[in-house]
């Protein structure tokens, strides 16, 4: 799952939402379990931040500091208030006890419709707010989320050697339970396949975790320099970054805006994915420790947002 390593890695360094699309036993579930283990280290900021949402919720006891990003992993069946927040004390949801670390929705479409659209505001505010008649509480939630999902219900639409047993309808309605401002909202998305037994006997990869959390702490690095020198350090990734912001940042070369301009026009892109693909593209670039956005850059940008033009068409 090179593919899958590559989109890992880039949404790790820019702090981007990440979709897998894949059938059982592709890797998904561990993929994201992988994540927190090359994302930078806490700062002590961050520590006492996380450790106070995890005191609130009655997690962590005796004045002790968390010192490690936060993974959570809530079944699809939970509830609203388990997600959000609440109860008679107005207890952090999964949001705020994921602030600063990965939120990961495993089997995607199974959440309840309320559910998921209660992701949306979070995803753009970095913030979490529980309502009740008796209390109006704002927990911070600046989490990355990560989502999976198999194709179709029965798991195996579009795998060599497989027929969807409910038909070609199958895919395009498990699919359609997830609405379009909340697929917008991911920057990357891709498709893993299904793990041959022949993929087990292949040898162990040349570079570990610790070779990939390199080169995210620098690209992280550059961000936080970037948006220092901007007057605005409170932004720590290029995921964070408004609109106006990536006017500054993020600016292609002549061929790359030619063909973000053309990609934009066939993949019907809403000005919400424009700036995902230039936040993508920024990333990569400082990947390679580029100060411009390439072509090339563009293009794999673009790739990752070819699974929501599907999901669109299936629909």
């Amino acid at each position: 799952q090179e593919a899958a390593k590559r989109a890992l890695e880039v949404a790790a360094a820019g702090g981007h939402h990440l979709l897998m699309v894949g059938p059982p036993g592709a890797g998904k579930s561990m993929l994201a379990q992988r994540l927190p283990s090359i994302l930078p280290p806490l700062e002590p900021r961050e520590m006492l931040d996380i450790s106070m949402i995890a005191s609130l919720a009655g997690e962590l006891a005796g004045g002790r500091l968390s010192r490690r990003r936060p993974f959570r992993n809530p079944h699809h069946s939970a509830s609203m208030p388990a997600l959000v927040g609440g109860g008679l004390r107005a207890k952090p949801g999964e949001m705020a006890l994921a602030h600063l670390g990965v939120l990961f929705l495993d089997e995607l479409p199974e959440f309840q419709p309320r559910v998921l659209e209660s992701l949306r505001q979070p995803l753009e505010s970095g913030a979490a707010v529980v309502s009740r008649v008796n209390y109006h509480v704002t927990y911070p939630a600046r989490f990355q989320l990560v989502a999976a999902m198999n194709p179709c219900r029965c798991g195996l639409a579009g795998e060599p050697g497989h027929t969807c047993r409910t038909g070609l309808r199958c895919a395009a309605d498990y699919q359609g339970r997830i609405s379009g401002p909340l697929l917008d909202r991911l920057d990357i998305q891709i498709e893993l396949p299904a793990m041959r037994p022949s993929d087990l006997a292949l040898p162990p990869p040349r570079e570990g975790s610790s070779d990939v959390a390199a080169r995210v702490a620098m690209a992280r690095d550059i961000q936080r320099q970037r948006f220092r020198k901007l007057g605005r350090p409170q932004i720590g990734t290029n995921a964070e970054a408004d609109g106006a912001l990536l006017e500054e940042i993020a600016v292609p070369d002549a061929a790359g805006l030619q063909l973000l301009r053309e990609a934009a026009d066939a993949m019907n892109l809403s000005a919400r994915g424009y700036h995902r693909v230039l936040r993508v593209a920024r990333t990569l670039a400082d990947l390679a420790a580029q100060a411009e956005i390439t072509r090339l850059q563009i293009a794999e940008a673009l790739s990752y947002r070819q699974r929501l033009a599907a999901f669109r068409s299936a629909a």
